[in-house]
């Protein structure tokens, strides 16, 4: 069953990130009538992992419906729906399943606004389950931002709490441009307070911890990571602070400048492998935007090189809150020749 939201006195509900999600999806199909909601198992289910539960009751079967296995087909599908003036938001059950997609994300949805002029705009909101976390088998626990963000055309948004879930995913079907919105599974059900009715910030990065002897940049699931970071860094009278990006395409150059050139270091945080991972472009950023105020070279803190393991060995490949700390600690002790 959807999850019972509790109110406080105020508007305020206190929500999961996957009560936010289905709250988001269940408000924006109230608000428009040509949004439709498709992938495996989303109708009848509700999701695998209830992020739809209910909505089929509710909306029918005619815009909340189960599709084949075949990621190449629901990406297609939402092409042509949105080609007839539909507003599509798919879902790709896992992260690691979305290649057979990947020529449609890339080939079609990506560019068919460019290519029509303007004639057919692309307005669909790809729903992916990403990152780890869960110790789910291989291919369930990928962290795939670096292949969206190489592509023009595609926007590319995660949430870390459910206040941003639920906003940023309003928002991002909102949109006329194709979002990958990345849902970080870890985080799916942990709760916090949700204003569906506030006039919340959107746009660009958030500092979600101030501090003032570095930066930890990060977005995601790795938030949660490095607050816990933060605080142990306090208790040694370090004040850490911790930036989330929210959207990765386009990346907040002003938010991350104006952090990083306070506090004069930037420690990069993600998940995804380290070689051409998205921690190379921030801190080519970082390297051009702050190259005065920078007093070490910028960190990464990363997954490795190596395929995303399954299992108990997801734990070694994620960034812990150890590595995170030396990461932090090389930052702080550099020192110039």
């Amino acid at each position: 069953m959807p999850e019972t939201a509790t109110a406080t006195a105020t508007a305020t509900l206190e929500l999961s990130m996957q009560g936010a999600i289905n709250r988001a999806l269940r408000d924006s199909l109230a608000d428009d009538d040509r949004m439709l909601v498709f992938g495996e198992d989303v109708g009848v289910l509700g999701g695998v992992f209830r992020m739809t539960d209910g909505l089929q009751a509710e909306f029918g079967a005619g815009r909340v419906f189960d599709t084949p296995l075949a990621e190449s087909g629901i990406i297609g599908l939402a092409v042509g729906l949105a080609m007839g003036g539909w507003h599509p938001v798919p879902e790709v059950q896992f992260d690691g399943f979305v290649f057979p997609g990947f020529d449609q994300l890339l080939s079609q949805v990506a560019r068919m606004n460019y290519r029509s002029r303007g004639a057919f705009p692309m307005p669909i909101t790809l729903r992916v389950p990403s990152f780890g976390g869960i110790r789910a088998p291989e291919l369930h626990g990928e962290s795939l931002e670096t292949y969206f963000m190489h592509v023009p055309g595609l926007k590319v948004v995660t949430p870390s709490n459910p206040h941003d879930a639920y906003h940023l995913l309003r928002r991002a079907i909102a949109m006329p441009d194709p979002v990958i919105f990345m849902e970080p599974k870890s985080r799916y059900w942990n709760k916090g307070p949700v204003d569906p009715d506030a006039a919340a910030d959107l746009e660009g990065a958030t500092i979600v911890r101030p501090g003032r002897h570095a930066t930890l940049v990060c977005w995601g699931s790795m938030v949660h990571r490095c607050l816990q970071v933060a605080e142990l860094a306090a208790e040694d009278g370090i004040e850490l602070e911790v930036l989330d990006l929210r959207w990765l395409t386009p990346i907040d150059e002003e938010s991350l400048q104006e952090s990083v050139s306070r506090t004069g270091r930037a420690v990069v945080v993600h998940e995804a492998p380290l070689t051409a991972g998205p921690g190379a472009e921030i801190t080519a950023l970082v390297s051009r935007l702050c190259f005065r105020e920078l007093k070490s070279p910028v960190e990464r803190v990363t997954g490795y090189d190596v395929p995303t393991p399954s299992g108990d060995l997801e734990d070694e490949f994620i960034p812990s809150v150890d590595r995170i700390l030396f990461g932090v600690q090389r930052a702080l002790e550099y020192r110039r020749g």
